[in-house]
């Protein structure tokens, strides 16, 4: 296994916070440059100057759900460095009121043009690239939710996260021969602010037995530094103390 990516070049979409954040965070520090993007230049550049501290770093203003604008990032990253060699898609939302009884169609649209269609947009931009290189990444962030369906996460957030292990395997299984492999993260409850996005947001108490951001971004860092040959297809993380087994919920999920 490489304990160093020097000389790669990443890209982190919802890399302001939460998992992409600390993916971010551990592939600076393992020598990358990364390149987080989001739609919050606040937030951004909070998360920027704590990137700058650990390695060399740069923030784009970017809406995944603008497919022009996910074709220009993908474009000026490529124009500053020449090569994409990592893409997580971490940019992810749900809505609050989610569940069929109370979910509008608008909020409906919001969760799939982000969840699904945004990461559509960012794999689409960056597969040039990756089979001129004869080598590519791609990890894109699913959730627990993309295995067990839960009226939790409301049908917009599980549909579309289901969605994304059938996109990564299409990738799997078209781009293989170019040297490209796709990994589905698929987290259970994470400590990270989409949380406060729920109807009822979980305590700090019951944060604090989640998997946090940073553990999240150690497998991040573990399946980048994987020998090109080899690809974990799917990784499932969640809490030891899984409130879906105890029964504190009828199915936990990162959102």
């Amino acid at each position: 296994m490489n304990t160093t990516l020097t000389g790669q070049v990443a890209w982190i979409t919802g890399g302001g916070s939460g998992i992409g954040l600390a993916g971010a965070m551990a592939l600076a520090k393992a020598g990358a440059h990364v390149v987080i993007s989001g739609r919050n230049a606040a937030t951004n550049a909070s998360a920027l100057s704590t990137l700058q501290a650990l390695g060399s770093a740069e923030a784009l203003l970017l809406d995944v759900a603008d497919k022009h604008a996910v074709k220009m990032a993908a474009q000026q990253i490529l124009e500053r460095h020449g090569r994409i060699d990592i893409l997580v898609t971490s940019a992810g939302t749900n809505a609050t009121q989610r569940n069929f009884d109370v979910v509008t169609p608008e909020a409906w649209d919001d969760v799939v043009a982000i969840n699904l269609s945004g990461l559509f947009y960012c794999v689409l931009a960056v597969l040039p690239v990756m089979r001129q290189q004869q080598g590519g990444l791609i990890i894109n962030v699913s959730s627990w939710a993309g295995l067990y369906a839960s009226k939790l996460t409301g049908p917009a957030y599980n549909a579309t996260k289901r969605a994304v292990l059938a996109l990564t395997e299409s990738i799997n299984m078209e781009e293989c021969t170019h040297g490209i492999r796709a990994t589905s993260l698929l987290p259970g409850e994470v400590a990270t602010p989409i949380l406060d996005k729920r109807p009822v947001p979980p305590s700090a108490e019951q944060r604090e037995r989640m998997v946090q951001a940073d553990d999240m971004g150690q497998a991040i860092l573990f399946v980048a530094q994987m020998p090109a040959r080899t690809c974990i297809n799917e990784l499932v993380i969640s809490p030891t103390f899984n409130r879906f087994y105890t029964g504190g919920l009828e199915a936990p999920a990162k959102g």
